[in-house]
């Protein structure tokens, strides 16, 4: 059976505010032409399905039409929500999805049947998929009981634990055939961008791979971006984000995984074309000046430009003309969506912290908070203390959102 791992799709993600809808519609493309390519059976998406929690009528719709254009060249799917996702939204239309070979699960069940796929080609050969989605705080506190104190013990004991009983019940049940999990969830020693949303206590509580032990014959993440294998006894990789979601990371490779289970499971990394660049520019007035008569455009989509003046001493007048260079910056395939000015001399007040023309509603929680501990003398135990509290209450607040 050839199964492709994707996960991180973020339909109807905006990078400061630029609409990435395009980037997707291009993505999709290419991946249905790779299924019909390569003949793939299943497709496993690990979760963050949708960038918001209550996505808007257009993303809805570019998702929905890419299930249906999967179907209709007749590959099974299996989708679980990710921490941006809302289950509600994703298990709302679980019923007719169903009736059309294309399994949701939005939140953990409560009966294993319905999220311990198994999965059968043409020929009667069969996987099973533990379709296990971001594992909340309810789901942790009940796979242990309640019986630990330690917060962050709770959810890594939760985690594997959760992994444990749907790996035994799946034995159990279906003994002659490989069994692959997939999971949204952030492991230790894993490489992370600037676009994760740190939930579970900040990653404090990065999960140990090795707590999976040897009993999954693959196990096909989600959560973090930058594509990579994870140190553990089993196969275990992240495919990463198909789409760069931020500026850190422009560099990375972005791919999709193909299994071949007749082969084994380590799967082979098929590179996605570069349809969007996002480029940095850094420097002085200078060389910001020099990068940007350079600039060249290679790709289908408006290149993103990130640009950061970095001069020494304050000078109201580089600080003039740098934003003339803006407001006089015009190239019909290039567009600046971010821009930051650094005097390395200069004491930056509260309303600066984040830099000139930075938007807000970029920021996590988490970074504002962090900047307003900063402001206060706390010892770093109390600090961690309330950095867990806030990241909790923030998981509440959006769990709330969803119901």
């Amino acid at each position: 059976m050839k199964i492709i791992h994707t996960s991180d799709w973020h339909i109807g993600k905006r990078l400061h505010n630029y609409d990435l809808s395009q980037d997707f519609n291009l993505f999709s493309t290419w991946l249905l032409d790779v299924v019909k390519e390569k003949g793939v059976n299943l497709l496993l998406v690990s979760g963050d399905i949708f960038d918001l929690a209550n996505p808007s009528s257009s993303a809805r719709q570019q998702y929905y039409s890419f299930l249906i254009r999967l179907k209709e060249i007749g590959c099974k799917v299996i989708l679980t929500g990710g921490n941006h996702d809302s289950a509600s939204v994703l298990n709302a239309p679980k019923e007719i999805l169903n009736a059309i070979d294309i399994k949701v699960v939005g939140s953990l069940p409560n009966d294993f049947d319905e999220y311990i796929i198994p999965v059968y080609d043409d020929n009667g050969k069969a996987v099973v998929i533990h379709a296990i989605p971001f594992l909340r705080d309810a789901d942790l506190r009940n796979a242990n009981d309640g019986t630990q104190n330690d917060r962050i013990r709770i959810v890594q004991e939760g985690i594997q634990k959760v992994f444990e009983k749907s790996l035994k019940f799946g034995k159990e049940k279906y003994p002659d055939y490989p069994h692959i999990a997939m999971g949204h969830l952030f492991t230790a020693g894993v490489s992370t961008s600037d676009s994760e949303r740190e939930i579970q206590i900040g990653n404090e509580a990065k999960f140990d791979a090795h707590r999976l032990g040897k009993g999954f014959d693959y196990v096909a993440l989600g959560h973090i971006h930058k594509p990579q294998k994870v140190n553990a006894d089993i196969p275990i990789y992240y495919s990463g984000s198909p789409i760069s979601l931020s500026f850190s990371e422009r560099t990375d490779n972005k791919r999709i995984l193909l299994l071949d289970t007749e082969k084994g499971f380590e799967p082979e990394s098929i590179t996605i074309p570069l349809f969007r660049k996002l480029q940095r520019i850094s420097g002085n007035l200078e060389k910001i000046q020099s990068e940007i008569n350079r600039l060249k455009v290679e790709t289908s989509l408006t290149t993103l430009l990130e640009i950061e003046l970095i001069e020494e001493c304050y000078n109201a007048n580089l600080e003039d003309r740098f934003m003339q260079l803006l407001n006089d910056f015009s190239h019909s395939n290039a567009e600046i969506v971010k821009t930051k000015l650094t005097f390395k001399d200069r004491v930056i007040g509260a309303h600066e912290l984040y830099g000139v023309s930075e938007d807000i509603t970029e920021l996590k929680p988490i970074e504002m908070f962090s900047k307003l501990l900063e402001t206060q003398a706390y010892p770093d135990e109390d600090e961690q203390a309330l950095k867990i509290a806030f990241n909790e209450l923030v998981e509440q607040v959006q769990h709330a959102e969803e119901v």
